[in-house]
């Protein structure tokens, strides 16, 4: 863990967020700003910097079912939904803890920007 990361203080419940689905090794909850209808995060307990930090093939895999399983039970993975990793700052990456997007609720244009 990492004291100043602000995602390390959700998993640690210092920061309050609407938490959608929990595992050992991930925690999901709702996007404090939202780009969808629905928009979740979903992030490792272990605090890992970004995409090109993972040495542990098994996270990625972790975050990847938690997103099909949160999609499922906030009904948009039926009708489709999109999954986001942004990496470093060209990529998009604000919070320098890795995190996968789940974004549905509404058709989503391609390119995303």
């Amino acid at each position: 863990m990492s004291e100043h990361c602000l995602f390390c203080r959700i998993i640690q419940r210092e920061v309050a967020a609407e938490i959608v689905a929990e595992s050992e090794n991930c925690l999901a909850f709702l996007d404090a700003f939202p780009e969808a209808p629905f928009h979740v995060l979903i992030v490792p307990k272990k605090h890992v910097s970004s995409l090109n930090d993972v040495t542990d093939a098994e996270c990625v895999g972790a975050l990847a079912m938690m997103a099909a399983q949160v999609a499922r039970e906030g009904g948009v993975a039926d009708s489709g939904y999109r999954t986001v990793i942004n990496t470093n700052g060209n990529g998009g990456q604000s919070v320098f803890h890795l995190h996968l997007h789940v974004l549905g609720g509404r058709k989503l244009d391609w390119p995303p920007g």
